[in-house]
């Protein structure tokens, strides 16, 4: 079957623009072709804000479609760009109320705004708009949409755009997680707009969206590095190739995406007079790269950072004052807090007493008292342990209160709380002399996790439940069952170093000698930046 060509079509004005400089933004944005009635003055913004749009740069997007509304106020494509901001897909989040305030600007009703299209095609973006933000919860108007989407992709084949969209409205209608067969729609779409269309900034993200799981991120290998190259000025995509780096396993690849995005990120915060980025999204994944390359004074660095940001301070934990600061930092401080205590291992060290001065929502309490209760078994203070799982217990309460009350299909918070729950039940268990019984209850953490649809990025269980039963197997004399665990957990977690570890360990009690030394190589080389390194990997 001949490959879809996409070309710009001819029903209006045609611009490219592969950086934007508009109202301060800088070159590196992408490249976009939008056919459009607008002005011509009005085209820069226009696409800038288009470019940004790929690339989920949602407010500096908002800001360049506004700066084409005031260019030509009745340039209807602006409006339609504005709206399409305010939903975020793969986020699952949705301010419909913005939306419609940004389109009501244009017209006070659908009629009105249709009329002051001048194209049947920019009526159509329009219409499918109307579905998107229309009656019916949200679900259903994703769903819609999406269908919306496809008829409009259908109607115009030459629009890279519309196909584009369209894979980006599929991703939306994942709800309950991310499913294959819905993934791989929505890069059978986008691929052909990555070959015809190499530097299309929505092209290479949404392929690299659609393949960011360790099954199929061999996949998306060549758009992730091509979007760090076709929009270098925007930091999401810098860190958007680092998904498909965390799914292989490829930690240098991880830490390099991500520090350049954070560069990035505080080069425009220090223009606008703000500090630097310290508790941001890419900030908790580049300290989880640094802790797989062994760099653990890097990593507590960002968690101290962390830590300041939700209020708590270094030196308060040596009698110091506390710093004011941002409750909404304390679950990311909790999570990084965690992945360093986790992969660390050092349970005594002072990053295990470090707290925010706010509890933080459900979520991040769970977090803490699961990692205050790790940190309490590994010190062997039972009595704490016990305290914290019961602290963990309640929080995890308030978490299902809330999804009782919810029609959100997506139950990834509620079943983390309850596997982290069980794992900690377990390790109490076990050090407290139970240990066949603590290892069914890993083995049934480990299934329930194992159902849990795939998610991108550094595991949702902040200590993967293979991984976990495996160093208690391990610990317990049976090699080759822990050797199974491991092997398991890497499936989920490619090159995860615990893991690797693990593996290694149990090749080696097992005299598979060929094993170890395979897997002692590789975490060598991933480890050869590392601070220190265990004398077994030496």
């Amino acid at each position: 079957m001949r490959p879809r060509q996409f070309a710009v079509p001819s029903v209006a004005l045609a611009v490219v623009v592969s950086a934007a400089l508009v109202a301060g933004q800088t070159a590196g944005v992408g490249e976009v072709h939008f056919a459009n009635s607008g002005v011509p003055a009005a085209q820069a913004p226009f696409l800038a804000g288009l470019a940004q749009l790929h690339n989920f740069e949602y407010d500096a997007a908002a800001d360049l479609f506004r700066k084409a509304q005031s260019i030509d106020s009745g340039f209807a494509m602006a409006y339609w760009g504005e709206a399409m901001t305010y939903n975020h897909p793969v986020w699952m989040q949705q301010d419909r109320d913005a939306a419609l305030k940004a389109l009501t600007k244009l017209g006070a009703t659908a009629d009105a705004r249709l009329a002051k299209a001048p194209t049947d095609r920019e009526k159509d973006y329009l219409r499918a708009l109307d579905v998107l933000y229309g009656a019916g919860d949200k679900i259903a108007r994703d769903m819609a949409y999406a269908d919306a989407m496809a008829s409009l992709y259908r109607k115009y084949p030459t629009d890279a755009d519309a196909a584009t969209f369209y894979a980006l409205a599929l991703l939306g209608t994942a709800h309950a997680g991310r499913d294959f067969a819905t993934y791989m729609r929505a890069a059978a779409v986008a691929e052909p707009v990555f070959r015809e269309h190499p530097n299309h900034p929505g092209a290479a993200h949404y392929l690299i969206h659609s393949y960011d799981d360790p099954i199929h991120a061999p996949l998306g290998l060549r758009a992730a590095r091509a979007y760090s190259e076709i929009a270098p000025a925007a930091p999401h995509a810098q860190h958007m190739t680092s998904h498909i780096f965390v799914a292989l396993g490829m930690w240098d690849d991880v830490v390099g995406a991500n520090e350049t995005a954070i560069r990035v990120v505080d080069r425009a915060r220090k223009e606008r007079g703000q500090p630097p980025s310290t508790c941001g999204h890419y900030n908790t994944w580049l300290e989880y790269g640094y802790l797989q390359q062994g760099r653990l004074a890097d990593a507590r660095k960002l968690v101290a950072e962390c830590l300041v940001a939700a209020g708590g301070s270094v030196e308060a934990h040596h009698g110091g004052p506390a710093a004011s600061g941002s409750e909404s930092s304390v679950g990311p401080f909790a999570v990084m807090r965690a992945r360093y205590l986790i992969d660390s291992e050092d349970w005594k060290g002072d990053v295990a007493g470090w707290k925010a001065p706010a509890a933080g929502p459900p979520a991040a309490q769970v977090t803490m008292e699961f990692i205050n209760g790790l940190a309490a078994v590994r010190s062997g203070n039972l009595a704490a342990a016990r305290e914290s799982l019961s602290r963990l217990g309640k929080a995890r309460g308030a978490i299902d209160a809330q999804f009782e009350k919810s029609t959100d299909p997506d139950q990834a918070p509620r079943t983390r709380a309850r596997v982290l729950e069980m794992q900690l039940n377990a390790l109490i268990q076990n050090a407290d002399g139970g240990g066949a019984a603590a290892i069914d209850r890993l083995r049934e953490a480990a299934a329930i996790e194992e159902k849990t649809p795939f998610e991108f990025g550094p595991p949702v269980i902040d200590k993967p439940s293979h991984e976990l039963l495996g160093e208690t197997l391990l610990a317990a004399g049976r090699a080759k069952d822990a050797r199974a665990a491991f092997e398991a957990a890497l499936a989920r977690t490619p090159g995860r170093t615990a893991s690797l570890m693990g593996l290694m360990r149990a090749a080696t009690a097992m005299d598979d000698q060929a094993k170890a030394a395979e897997v002692r190589g590789q975490l060598r080389t991933i480890w050869r930046r590392a601070d220190s390194m265990p004398a077994d990997v030496k």
